[in-house]
C-alpha cells in the first residue's frame, strides 16, 4: 500500500503488456485486491458475479492458449477471472435477502424489494439477465484496478480470450457461470514492453466531460 495521491497511482498504472515471471505478488497484496472487489458497489447488492484466482500453471498454460497466446497470462504470478451468474433465479436472488436479513433484521421493506426485484428480473431472458450481471462484474473489475494501483501491483483488463474455452477450463457452466473479463497480476517487465516508457493517452476534460448546471 502506498499513501500516493489516487490520481498519481492512476497515471502510474497503465495496461502492462510484459510482466516479470520472477516476481510474485506478496498474498497480502493480493488479498487486498481481492478484499477491494468484495466489497465493490453492484445493482440492489446482487453480486452477480465470482472471481477465480488462478495460479496453477496447467491451468494458466490452458488459458493462454485460447487467450490470443497473451504472455501476461502466465508470466504474472495471479491470473484473476471474473465470471457472471448465467441467468438471475430465485434461489439466487433469496440468497441475497438471506445475507440483508442477517446483518439488518428480518425487515419487511427487504422482502417487497426483493420480491419486486424477482418479478422483474425473473420473467426476463437468461442472456438480458447474464448481460446486466456481467456490467456488474465490470463494476468490480473497475474497482480491482484501483486497487491494484493502490498496492503498486500491476495488472491489465483483458477480454482477448474464448469465454467459452475458459468456462469449460474452469468448469463454470455446471456452477451457473460464464466468464466476463481477465486481469492477470504481477509487475512489469521495464525492459521487454512496448507500452511502459510511453506516455500515457487520455482525452482532453473538455472533450470527454459536458457540465449541466
Amino acid at each position: 500500500m502506498t499513501s500516493k495521491p489516487l490520481n498519481d497511482l492512476l497515471n502510474w498504472r497503465y495496461a502492462t503488456k510484459k510482466m516479470d515471471p520472477s516476481k510474485a505478488v506478496p498474498q497480502d497484496k493480493v488479498d487486498a485486491i481481492v478484499e477491494a472487489i468484495r466489497m465493490a458497489p453492484t445493482s440492489s447488492g446482487t453480486q452477480p458475479f465470482e472471481v477465480f484466482v488462478a495460479t496453477n500453471p496447467d491451468v494458466l498454460g490452458e488459458i493462454r492458449k485460447v487467450a490470443w497466446d497473451q504472455a501476461q497470462i502466465t508470466d504474472a504470478s495471479h491470473l484473476l477471472v471474473f465470471a457472471a451468474w448465467d441467468n438471475y433465479t430465485a434461489e439466487r436472488i433469496d440468497h441475497v435477502v438471506d445475507l440483508n436479513v442477517a446483518e439488518r433484521g428480518d425487515l419487511p421493506m427487504l422482502h417487497a424489494y426483493y420480491d419486486n426485484l424477482k418479478s422483474n428480473y425473473l420473467p426476463r431472458d437468461a442472456e438480458t439477465n447474464y448481460a446486466h450481471a456481467a456490467r456488474q462484474a465490470y463494476i468490480a473489475l473497475g474497482i480491482a484496478l484501483v486497487a491494484a494501483a493502490e498496492q503498486e501491483v500491476d495488472s491489465t483488463p483483458m477480454e482477448g480470450f474464448d469465454p467459452d474455452a475458459v468456462d469449460a477450463i474452469l468448469g463454470l457452466k455446471g456452477r451457473g457461470l460464464r466468464s466476463v473479463v481477465l486481469m492477470p497480476l504481477g509487475y512489469r517487465d521495464e525492459s521487454g514492453d512496448w507500452l511502459a516508457p510511453m506516455g500515457k493517452v487520455r482525452k482532453s476534460r473538455d472533450t470527454i466531460v459536458t457540465e449541466v448546471n
